[in-house]
């Protein structure tokens, strides 16, 4: 079946080459019927009272607004509207899906599914007031991640909150850059511990281009990265790689001077409530004693400075 081609097209097509016709595969016919179904839900859910316009009086034979009232209410043609919810081939803007959204009072992950749906980049995730206070219980999260280190950082990769293991053994104090990326490069007791630095430095720095990539219009990553290249020549180079790793697990070889070698994997996890947050966990590798030099180095006798028995 021939199709059209636009901007509610999607690109997943291929071309037929006995007959010269463009084909939709069946993730484009799945996303045009998402679409409608998504935004047909949507609208049937706000009242007109909700959407600030007269009941009436009249009962409806359908819950909901009407097509033609969202389309007064977001400021577009009631035919451009109609063609949007049947996922015809139209132009389409992020202000007008914007405005779309405020009509019919879509949470910031439902922008974030239309936008998709309408084959835009999505907008970044905003934080539900009821999730704010999640902090508290991030916390406890990672104090109950003891003696192991684990961090909490924000999308920015600005350290949000750590445990005392991650103070111990990753250096994190109140001093430093409170920037993760930054603090990488730039602090001196992180660096003196990290073995390996230059490889992982190449996978520091590719993971947070991939970040980057994920909001190309925030200032607030442009911002760390104009700030990492004033303070770190070797960032300004592996930056310019253009190299992209999604962001994931790690493995890092640590040289503390109170208990020697550390072996450990660093994990990232979203956290869906909070999308301007990631936990960040240490796990001892397997096969190694790092498990028990961690218990030690948070013990009374690490945490007074005293020597492991056994470093190595």
């Amino acid at each position: 079946m021939a199709v059209e081609s636009g901007n509610l097209s999607c690109c997943w097509h291929h071309q037929a080459a006995d007959r010269g016709i463009l084909v939709a595969t069946p993730i484009d016919r799945h996303r045009r019927s998402e679409l409608r179904e998504f935004l047909m839900s949507r609208r049937a859910r706000i009242t007109p009272t909700q959407a600030g316009l007269p009941d009436g009086g009249a009962r409806r034979r359908t819950p909901g607004l009407r097509r033609e009232e969202v389309a007064v209410l977001a400021g577009v043609g009631v035919s451009w509207y109609q063609w949007l919810e049947q996922g015809r081939d139209i132009t389409v803007s992020p202000q007008v899906l914007d405005a779309v959204g405020r009509v019919l009072q879509l949470t910031s992950a439902e922008r974030r599914h239309l936008y998709v749906l309408a084959g835009l980049n999505p907008p970044a995730l905003e934080v539900d007031p009821a999730n704010v206070d999640m902090c508290h219980g991030l916390q406890r999260l990672i104090d109950a991640w003891m003696p192991f280190p684990a961090h909490i950082m924000d999308a920015y990769w600005n350290t949000v909150m750590y445990n005392e293991s991650a103070a111990l053994v990753l250096g994190m104090r109140p001093e430093i850059v409170q920037n993760c990326l930054i603090a990488f490069f730039t602090d001196p007791i992180y660096r003196a511990r990290a073995q390996r630095w230059d490889e992982i430095a190449c996978n520091v720095v590719a993971q947070f281009r991939a970040a980057c990539s994920e909001h190309p219009d925030d200032e607030g990553f442009r911002a760390v990265v104009e700030q990492a290249k004033e303070l770190s020549p070797e960032f300004v180079e592996l930056w310019e790689r253009r190299d992209v790793q999604p962001g994931g697990q790690l493995r890092k070889e640590m040289e503390h001077p109170l208990v020697g070698a550390l072996h450990v994997e660093s994990t990232q996890l979203r956290v869906p409530a909070r999308p301007d947050l990631v936990i960040v966990l240490h796990t001892p590798l397997p096969n190694t004693d790092t498990a028990e030099k961690l218990e030690w180095l948070t013990s009374p006798e690490g945490r007074r400075g005293s020597m492991y028995p056994i470093a190595g």
